[in-house]
């Protein structure tokens, strides 16, 4: 009898320990995002404990998990013809719409670009390809989805490379020819470090003069767009997830950098861009989050800037200063040459402050900038709308994107 007391016991504080996380009282469906979260902590340890004892590279363990989810979960195909394309090396999914196929109008178009740490999901399956397929028939759109190279197979700069290659070959006028797109509707999008590519793209195809067409509009979901300074408020604030926790940001960006684990915890303490590192100094001003965010969200946090740090991290991973990498630390002269654009940002998110100072940043270059700030959703939640994890900040971060495109492309 003692012992069985002493088992349930220890079952209850593991799954406390699992389960319960302190959430904000704004965040809608809080338990369902606590069991969301608790599948995602339990599968991610039991990767990273795989990795340690040398059964696999824990990005790939966890992307097999995610593949058997996706499996189980989605559902039947939506009216879109679907093809599978190679654009200059580089795989790509194109989705078109039923209406489409017996005529002769020309399209807007989307390029997306998906998220997952740069080492996670792919365009052809589950999340993304149900989103894609939305996307189609909602807008009545072509959707060119960039299936690019992963991390731990490929780093910085691959991902960029395969991204811009694409989207250089969609541009061309004879593939919008082909695939009945308007060159004068494109936009470019991508959701976390989807985000971040379809952001940087978007930076190099503007200042890229022998390119003829250009995007008309950039959306950008909750993007990843810096890695200079990891206790932006929205960093301190939610550092411990749900989702996507400081650290695993963290790991994320060291691995699509080819770099070390034994730097992440200095990173975290913002020592790669501590006052002693002569690189970082130039980059300051482009982040000042005291200036560039609203005082609601910078509420009481205070930077954290070293003194002494450790360069030898910038050194081992240069593309940690590197603008491909890190669309934030653009030049206003660059910045002004960007489209309108949206950019969404959720409250429960570590990356709220990037896709907010970006924003001011393009602001004040003079670009037209829609902000879409929503204070009960989190990072993610975009595309969790297909059971079991169908959530209504979902539907209502979906909604709300396709409205924007819908009245803007």
């Amino acid at each position: 009898m003692k012992s069985a007391v002493v088992l349930l016991a220890g079952w209850l504080a593991l799954t406390a320990y699992y389960v319960y996380l302190p959430l904000p009282s704004t965040v809608s469906e809080p338990w369902h995002l606590l069991m969301l979260n608790a599948m995602f902590r339990v599968v991610q340890q039991s990767c990273d404990f795989a990795h340690y004892i040398g059964l696999g590279h824990h990005a790939k363990l966890l992307n097999s998990f995610i593949n058997w989810l996706e499996s189980l979960t989605m559902p039947s195909a939506r009216p879109v013809k679907i093809t599978d394309a190679i654009f200059d090396g580089v795989e790509v999914r194109v989705y078109q719409p039923d209406t489409q196929i017996n005529q002769k109008t020309l399209y807007r178009s989307i390029i997306y670009i998906h998220g997952g740490g740069w080492a996670l999901l792919s365009t052809k399956r589950g999340f993304y390809n149900h989103f894609c397929e939305i996307v189609a028939e909602s807008l009545d759109a072509v959707v060119f989805s960039i299936d690019y190279r992963l991390v731990p197979d490929f780093h910085f700069p691959a991902q960029f490379d395969d991204v811009l290659r694409a989207t250089k070959h969609v541009l061309l006028p004879d593939v919008l020819a082909q695939y009945s797109v308007d060159p004068a509707r494109i936009a470019i999008s991508g959701d976390s470090a989807g985000g971040n590519l379809a952001a940087a793209v978007c930076q190099e195809i503007s200042q890229e003069e022998n390119i003829t067409n250009r995007f008309k509009l950039q959306a950008l979901i909750y993007p990843a767009l810096q890695s200079f300074d990891f206790n932006t408020p929205s960093y301190q604030q939610n550092k411990l997830g749900p989702i996507l926790t400081r650290p695993v940001m963290v790991e994320f960006w060291v691995e699509y950098f080819n770099g070390s684990y034994d730097f992440v915890q200095s990173m975290l303490m913002n020592n790669h861009t501590s006052l002693d590192v002569s690189e970082a100094n130039s980059f300051r001003d482009k982040l000042d989050w005291t200036f560039l965010l609203p005082s609601r969200f910078r509420k009481n946090y205070k930077p954290i800037t070293p003194t002494t740090g450790k360069p030898e991290i910038v050194q081992k991973m240069p593309g940690l200063f590197d603008v491909r990498a890190g669309p934030l630390l653009a030049e206003k002269e660059l910045l002004r040459l960007q489209p309108k654009t949206y950019i969404m940002t959720c409250e429960t998110d570590i990356l709220r402050d990037d896709g907010l100072m970006y924003a001011k940043r393009l602001e004040k270059a003079g670009v037209d900038v829609t902000i879409d700030h929503f204070e009960d959703c989190f990072h993610g939640c975009m595309v969790f709308t297909v059971w079991p994890l169908n959530f209504a900040a979902g539907f209502q971060t979906r909604d709300s994107y396709l409205k924007w495109l819908n009245e803007n492309l």
